[in-house]
């Protein structure tokens, strides 16, 4: 097995050295498909699916079609991925005829015996998660040199910046619907995103890359310039929404990429005389007033454009009208509950909705679907052994994230903490929210983490082994 697994590896840096057409055009769908799937209401409709599933059937049939080429079959084995094919295995079985009900015998008609409570939403999970594992498992495999990291990098951030700038277009034309075509009567939207603190968690991933850079050593200050314009328009979207996860995420984001640069020494150097330690305190708190700057700037922005209600909302120096949970004081419990009954495989993937039925002591009049918490979710559909795939997954990802900060320097070391920070923003913001049920928001994460932990070969290194060889 680990001779298997050094091949495989040994034969992926071969092909990121050589960029073959083929392997640049599975680049280019990795880059387009989360494109689409945003622009598309974050492809929240099953229709949007199918189009997902053509992008996908596409990267299928180039990457064995680079297969057949010779070069041996590309993957890259990072345990991470794991993690993932634990998640499936567990669907799979919840869908198995296990349960024994006899329901059948009292309606006359045929019921599923599967020991998911709503076996077709746990089917379509099911589908949703091969393409998600195919489409991370082609992200590490071939975003690995240098050019294909810079390309993937530039699409976040202006994309990102774009609907950020669209968003807020939006929100101060107040149009009927998104692109004053569809309307959401029962949510309040946000740039293409039917849920607007799922826009909020979009803008978090997007503007995490973009801070990474921004605290950066390696971009020149003319260019320093476009990010902080970039930084700011995401942070006015998210003020914008008056998402307190949003605001709360944002927030993680800032502290994590500051985290991170001083304990990876980044503005550390060697020690060279008495005075570098002064210099180096000096850095740090120019660094912690640009922050607190920005936010400042960010802020004042929101209020020149009239959306101090958001702000003041976002913040939480305002009262909901709901109060302070929104709901989530009922919905938590009841998570907990279903997780009891199904401690060890759930209640089946997706299948919440169903199970919350029994405990809801409400009128009725609204399906509530999701936990507003991704972890209790997860205990209440995939019991305890979806919950150490989850963990397992975070595990893998802040190790190996870290060891490639550690690792790396310059550009890459800035987009490995960038994007680890919009990973972790996000994580926090799943707290208090359901961001990854907008299949967008997972498209994207999922590109965050290879960003943040895949090995990518430089263009300096390239060059000096051509060098080596003509020698």
């Amino acid at each position: 097995m680990k001779d298997i697994r050094q091949t495989i590896y040994s034969e992926n840096v071969i092909i990121g050295d050589s960029s073959s057409r083929l392997s640049s055009a599975i680049v280019g769908l990795i880059l387009v498909l989360p494109i689409f799937a945003t622009i598309l209401f974050g492809a929240v409709d099953n229709i949007t699916w199918i189009f997902i599933f053509i992008f996908w059937i596409a990267i299928i049939l180039l990457w064995l079609a680079e297969t057949w080429k010779g070069k041996g079959f590309l993957l890259n084995p990072s345990a991470i991925q794991l993690p993932m094919l634990g998640l499936l295995l567990i669907g799979i079985i919840q869908l198995l005829p296990f349960d024994g009900r006899n329901a059948g015998d009292l309606l006359n008609v045929p019921v599923s015996n599967a020991l998911s409570l709503d076996p077709y939403a746990t089917r379509f999970f099911i589908l949703q998660l091969v393409v998600y594992i195919f489409f991370f498992a082609a992200c590490l495999t071939f975003i690995n040199n240098e050019s294909r990291l810079k390309k993937t990098l530039l699409m976040v951030i202006i994309f990102g910046a774009a609907m950020a700038f669209f968003g807020i277009l939006q929100r101060l034309a107040n149009p009927d619907g998104i692109y004053g075509l569809r309307s959401t009567p029962q949510s309040i939207p946000f740039g293409p995103f039917v849920n607007r603190h799922h826009f909020a968690a979009f803008m978090e991933m997007t503007a995490g890359v973009t801070i990474g850079l921004l605290f950066g050593k390696r971009i020149a200050k003319d260019k320093k310039i476009l990010l902080v314009i970039a930084v700011a328009v995401m942070g006015v979207a998210i003020a914008l929404t008056s998402s307190r996860g949003g605001m709360l995420g944002i927030f993680s984001v800032l502290a994590f990429v500051a985290m991170l640069n001083f304990l990876s020494g980044r503005w550390s150097k060697k020690k060279r005389s008495d005075a570098e330690p002064v210099s180096s305190i000096q850095r740090k708190v120019a660094v912690v007033s640009a922050a607190a700057a920005l936010v400042f700037v960010i802020f004042g922005i929101v209020l020149s454009l009239g959306g101090s209600d958001e702000l003041f909302r976002g913040i939480g120096l305002t009262e909901v009208p709901d109060g302070v949970s929104n709901g989530r004081a009922h919905f938590w419990p009841i998570a907990i509950k279903i997780f009891f009954e199904h401690p060890i495989l759930g209640a089946g993937f997706d299948a919440f909705g169903m199970a919350f039925t029994k405990h809801d002591t409400w009128n009725g009049q609204f399906r509530v679907e999701q936990a507003h918490n991704e972890y209790l979710q997860t205990l209440a559909d995939s019991g305890i052994a979806g919950f150490i795939c989850i963990t397992a997954f975070i595990y893998f990802l802040f190790r190996k994230g870290w060891q490639t900060i550690a690792q790396s320097h310059g550009l890459r070391r800035d987009v490995a903490i960038g994007a680890l920070a919009g990973c972790f923003g996000l994580l926090i913001h799943s707290f208090f929210d359901f961001p990854l049920r907008t299949q967008s928001n997972t498209f994207f994460f999922l590109l965050l983490c290879a960003l943040a932990t895949v090995s990518v070969k430089s263009e300096t290194s390239k060059r000096k082994r051509s060098a080596a060889t003509a020698s």
